[in-house]
């Protein structure tokens, strides 16, 4: 590792600088691949590349001298920092989508720094490689990533509304505009729906399901008035506007948060009220699933309240 001591500057700050751009230069190429070249976001992106960045910082601000573990972590959140602020200065991600995976984010930088700062302490002459077989990792898993095929989940929401399962049913078909959410997530970018219409009736029929950034188009396959509604989503709008300086157009806005279906299923209780069950099935492209699927079944579950509370008071009315 001659060539790091020729550019690894003695001077502590200049040192702690040149890792942080160092480490972006590495990590960035990358991560501009695996999204726009490889089209997966994944077990590369969201766990690999904040690994790489905790790591490569650690061992490039500790390569042969002294470091503690509070520097080691101070050096790789700072280059996380740095890093995502250059996702957003350059249009690659929004403040949301970073804000989310922030938690997971945060969580394999540290780990890094732990393994950056064993590596140079016990075995520092494995440094370089070590930092090359975690590059080669993240183009390697995306691959594979690519590959596989997405889980179809579903998401149930239910309200119990004061009024028949006729009466609930012309408001489960169609809805009038609801009104401006109060809810912090949709104050976010987060779409919402503002309204319902259909075209005809029965089987066959099209509902669209109207929301900030466009409408769910939703062909009827199952009418069983006014006790079950369900249709297929043939098309879809993108699921946010991101909070970013510029007019982001990232691909997980596109295709990777898919919904396929939905249904509304009423169900006549003995004191005259009905059980309004909203769900939705759907899949996304976004990987670790384990960290991602809670994300979108807290969404859905917002959206789901959002309506089944609009036609709970518009049944209601007298």
């Amino acid at each position: 590792m001659n060539f790091l001591n020729k550019i690894l500057s003695t001077d502590i700050k200049k040192r702690r600088w040149l890792s942080v751009a160092l480490t972006i230069l590495l990590a960035g190429p990358l991560t501009v691949w695996g999204i726009y070249g490889i089209g997966e976001y994944g077990i590369a992106l969201f766990i690999l590349t904040p690994l790489l960045i905790g790591l490569a910082s650690t061992i490039l601000f500790g390569y042969n001298r002294t470091i503690t573990y509070k520097e080691s972590r101070n050096i790789a959140f700072l280059t996380l920092i740095v890093f995502s602020l250059g996702l957003m200065v350059f249009a690659i991600e929004g403040l949301i989508c970073i804000a989310m995976a922030a938690p997971i984010a945060v969580l394999l930088t540290w780990l890094g720094s732990f393994f950056g700062h064993e590596i140079i302490s016990k075995t520092p002459n494995s440094s370089a490689s070590m930092i090359l077989i975690v590059m080669a990792s993240i183009p390697t898993m995306a691959f594979i990533e690519k590959e596989q095929e997405p889980h179809l989940s579903s998401v149930v929401t239910s309200i119990v509304i004061n009024a028949s399962p006729e009466t609930v049913w012309k408001n489960v078909v169609e809805f009038p505009e609801l009104e401006a959410p109060t809810e912090f997530i949709f104050k976010t970018g987060i779409a919402y729906p503002i309204n319902a219409k259909i075209e005809g009736s029965g089987v066959g029929a099209v509902r669209h399901c109207n929301f900030t950034t466009g409408s769910f188009v939703e062909p009827v396959t199952v009418w069983d008035e006014p006790r079950l509604l369900k249709f297929d989503v043939v098309e879809q709008p993108e699921p946010m506007k991101e909070i970013s300086f510029w007019d982001i157009d990232a691909p997980h806005l596109h295709d990777y948060f898919v919904s396929k279906q939905g249904q509304f299923k009423l169900t006549a209780l003995p004191n005259g009220q009905t059980k309004l069950e909203g769900t939705t099935w759907y899949y996304h492209n976004i990987k670790p699933a384990l960290y991602w699927r809670p994300w979108s079944d807290f969404i859905i579950h917002q959206i789901h309240e959002r309506v089944l509370s609009h036609i709970k008071v518009n049944s209601e009315e007298k």
